[in-house]
C-alpha cells in the first residue's frame, strides 16, 4: 500500500534544507507532480527511492524542478551553440561523439527533462514507457507528464544505464552514493547522495495514513 506523505511536513522541510528559505511556484509545482504521479503507483516502493528520484531531479533541473533542455538554454539552437563551445574548449571531455549536435532529420538529441535524457535510443526507449513518440518530437520529454514518467519509471527499471533504485536500496543495502550510477555513473555522487538524504528525511507519512513500512 502506498502511504502518503504529510506535504506540508515536507514542503518546509525542502525549504529549508534545501531551497535556502523559500521556494517558488515552479518549484513547488514541479515536486508536487512527482509526489503526485508517485503516489498513484501500485507497486510497492520504498521512501529511499522517491528521496533519490527527488534528488536527481533537483541536480538534474539545477533546483529548479521543471523539465529543462540540458545548458538550460531557450532553444535547441542555443544549447547546441553552447555544447559545442564546450567541447571546442575541452570542457566536455568524457564526450567522444558529440550526442547534440543535429541529426539528418535535424532533431538534436540533447538533454530534456528532469532527468537528462540524451540519445536518439533512450529517446526510442522512453517513447515505448511513456506512449508518446519522442523520436518524432525529442521537446515532448519537456511536457511535465512525460518527464515524470520518465524520471520515475526509468529509474525504477534501470532504463538508463541498466542500473535501478532496487539495486541500491534495498533491504539489505543503504549505498546512496552508488544509487548514482542509475543515471550517470559517479558524477557528483556525493552531493546527490546528500541531497537525497535531506529529501528522505522531509519524507514524513501523513499521520492519518498511519506508519509507513520500511
Amino acid at each position: 500500500m502506498v502511504v502518503h506523505m504529510n506535504r506540508l511536513f515536507f514542503f518546509d522541510a525542502v525549504r529549508r534544507e534545501l531551497f535556502r528559505g523559500e521556494l517558488t511556484h515552479p518549484q513547488v509545482v514541479g515536486m508536487t507532480a512527482i509526489l503526485d504521479a508517485w503516489e498513484k503507483r501500485s507497486a510497492p516502493t520504498d521512501r529511499r527511492w522517491l528521496a533519490y528520484i527527488l534528488a536527481t531531479a533537483y541536480h538534474e533541473t539545477a533546483y529548479t524542478m521543471q523539465p529543462v533542455r540540458e545548458t538550460l538554454a531557450e532553444s535547441d539552437a542555443r544549447a547546441v551553440e553552447i555544447l559545442e563551445a564546450a567541447f571546442a574548449a575541452g570542457r566536455l571531455s568524457w564526450v567522444k561523439t558529440p550526442y547534440w549536435r543535429p541529426d539528418e532529420d535535424g532533431r538534436c538529441w540533447l538533454g530534456r527533462g528532469l532527468v537528462q535524457l540524451t540519445h536518439k535510443r533512450n529517446y526510442d526507449a522512453m517513447s515505448a514507457l511513456t506512449g508518446i513518440d519522442l523520436v518524432a518530437d525529442p521537446d515532448r520529454a519537456m511536457e511535465m507528464e512525460a518527464a515524470v514518467t520518465i524520471l520515475i519509471e526509468g529509474m525504477l527499471q534501470g532504463s538508463f544505464t541498466g542500473h535501478k533504485l532496487a539495486d541500491h536500496l534495498n533491504a539489505m543495502t543503504e549505498d546512496w552514493v552508488n544509487a548514482r550510477r542509475i543515471v550517470n555513473g559517479t558524477d557528483r555522487a556525493e552531493k546527490l547522495a546528500g541531497y537525497a538524504k535531506a529529501f528522505h528525511a522531509a519524507l514524513r507519512p501523513d499521520a492519518a495514513q498511519g506508519r509507513p513500512r520500511g
